[in-house]
C-alpha cells in the first residue's frame, strides 16, 4: 500500500510569537554564501517547489526505499509531503509526522552542548581532550575543536564493525557499549592523520564529545539534551532513549537494505544505537529538527561568537564543507544551506536550514545502504531551497554522486 500526502498549514501570528514559544515557526529569507555560492539577498530565496519534492519522494520508493517524506517550514507556512509507508507489515501510510532516528544529526545537538559550555566558562576549544579526559587519547596534540571539525585523525571504528551490513548490525542491535568500550574499538588503529592536519569524518570524534560533556556537567548527556536544548524549544518528538531499544509514540520503522542485491529488507527498528550514543542516538520528528536548526541559526541556543566559531568550514568536497559538528551544502542554484545528514541502519535524514534559520526542511527515507535513495534524497533540499531554479535533475541524476560519511565513512559501498 503506498499514500501520498502534499499539506499546507499557515502559522497564524508568527510574527509576534517567539521560536521558544512556537518551535515550528520559519520565514522566507536568504542564505549566507558559502566559498562557491552566490549570496541570495532578503527576501528573494526561491518559492519551494512542493511539486518537484513531492517528485522526489515517488522517485525514492521506485529506488527501495519503502515511504519517504519530508516538511518545509517557511515564511509561517508549513508544506509537507509523504510518500509510501511507514510500517511494510501494516502497510500503514507514512506522516511527516512520524518520530524516526536521525542519526548523526545527533552531533548537531552534541555539540550545541559543548558550545554552550564554552560560552560558560567550563571548556576551552583549542585546550587538548587529554587535559578534560587525562589519558583517554594517545596524543595530547588533539584538541576538543579536532574532534567537533572531524580533524583529530581518530579512526572510525565503524568501518569495521559494518563492513557487512546487516551481520555488523545484528551483532550490536542489542548490544550495550560503554564510551570507552567505543572509544578503545577506535584506538586499536593508528590514527588516520596527524592532529589537526586533515578532515577525516569518524564517529568517534562524538563519543569523545558525548564523554566530554558527561564529564563537565556531570550529568548523562540525556540529561544535558533536555536541559539545553529539547525542553528549552519545546520539542515535543525528540528522544535520547539509549539503551532502550523502542522509539516512543507513532513512528516510521526503519528497513535495512542488505548487501546482496535482492534480499529482503530488514527491519532494524528496535536497537540500542549503543554503538553510536552521542555520535548518533537521538530519535526526532521532521518538526522538532527544522524548530532545532532554526533556533540554532537565529541565535537562540549560543552566543554569536560561539555560533561563528561553529561555522568555520573545513573542505569536504567541491560543494560541501564541515564546521562544528554542522555541514554546509552549497546548492545548484547558488545557494548555501546549513545542517547535517544521517544515516543509522534504516533510516536516512537530511535536515537544513538557510543560514538566518528563516527556512528549513527535514527529509527521511526509512531505508537505509542503498546508495540510489540516499542521493535521491539529497534533491529535496533543491526542491525546497532552489525551487524551479533548481539545476539538478531529480529523475536523470545530474547531482554529483552522493556518499553518506555518517556511518563506515571508509566503506565505499554507500
Amino acid at each position: 500500500m503506498v499514500s501520498a500526502t502534499v499539506g499546507r498549514g499557515t502559522a497564524l501570528g508568527a510574527v509576534l510569537l517567539s521560536l521558544l514559544a512556537v518551535p515550528a515557526q520559519a520565514a522566507t529569507t536568504t542564505a549566507t554564501p558559502g566559498p562557491t555560492t552566490r549570496a541570495a539577498t532578503a527576501g528573494k530565496l526561491p518559492a519551494p517547489d512542493m511539486s518537484r519534492l513531492d517528485g522526489v519522494l515517488r522517485t525514492a520508493l521506485t529506488q527501495g526505499a519503502p515511504g519517504a517524506m519530508a516538511r518545509v517550514d517557511d515564511n509561517g507556512t508549513v508544506h509537507t509531503a509523504a510518500e509510501g509507508v511507514a510500517d511494510r507489515s501494516t502497510g500503514r501510510g507514512i506522516s511527516a509526522t512520524d518520530r524516526f532516528r536521525i542519526g548523526s544529526v545527533t552531533k548537531s545537538f552534541s555539540t550545541v552542548v559543548l558550545l554552550q559550555l564554552v560560552d560558560q566558562g567550563k571548556l576551552n576549544l583549542d585546550a587538548s581532550v587529554n587535559s578534560y579526559l587525562p589519558g583517554l587519547l594517545p596524543d595530547d596534540r588533539i584538541t576538543v575543536r579536532h574532534v567537533l571539525s572531524h580533524r583529530s585523525g581518530l579512526y572510525d571504528y565503524t568501518n569495521d564493525m559494518f563492513e557487512k551490513t546487516v551481520p555488523g548490525f545484528e551483532a550490536v542491535r542489542n548490544k550495550v557499549f560503554s564510551y570507552q568500550d567505543l572509544v578503545k574499538l577506535s584506538l586499536a588503529k593508528p590514527l588516520t592523520n596527524a592532529p589537526g592536519a586533515a578532515y577525516s569524518y569518524s564517529n568517534t570524534n562524538f563519543v569523545v564529545a558525548g564523554m566530554l560533556i558527561e564529564k563537565l556537567t556531570g550529568h548523562s548527556v540525556r540529561t544535558e539534551y533536555l536541559g539545553r536544548i529539547i525542553n528549552p524549544l519545546g520539542l515535543r518528538d525528540t528522544f535520547y532513549v539509549h539503551p532502550d531499544t523502542a522509539i516512543p509514540g507513532r513512528h516510521a520503522n526503519g528497513y535495512l537494505t542488505p548487501d546482496q542485491a535482492g534480499a529482503a529488507l530488514v527491519d532494524s527498528t528496535e536497537q540500542t544505537v549503543s554503538w553510536a550514543q552521542s555520535a548518533g542516538a537521538m530519535i526526532s520528528s521532521t518538526r522538532d529538527l527544522n524548530t532545532f536548526f532554526s533556533a540554532l541559526m537565529r541565535g537562540k541556543l549560543l552566543s554569536a561568537a560561539r555560533l561563528a566559531q561553529m561555522r568555520q568550514w573545513q573542505p569536504v568536497n567541491s560543494t560541501q564543507g564541515y564546521g562544528l559538528g554542522l555541514r554546509r551544502r552549497d546548492l545548484s542554484c547558488g545557494i548555501s544551506v546549513v545542517g547535517h545528514t544521517g544515516t543509522v541502519q534504516g533510516y536516512y535524514t537530511y535536515a537544513f536550514t538557510s543560514q538566518d534559520g528563516r527556512r528549513s526542511v527535514t527529509a527521511l527515507a526509512n531505508t537505509s545502504n542503498n546508495a540510489s535513495v540516499l542521493g535521491t534524497m539529497a534533491r529535496t533540499l533543491e526542491a525546497a531551497f532552489c525551487g524551479a531554479q533548481s539545476t539538478t535533475s531529480v529523475t536523470r541524476g545530474a547531482a554529483p554522486a552522493e556518499r553518506h560519511e555518517d556511518i563506515a565513512p571508509s566503506v565505499t559501498r554507500d
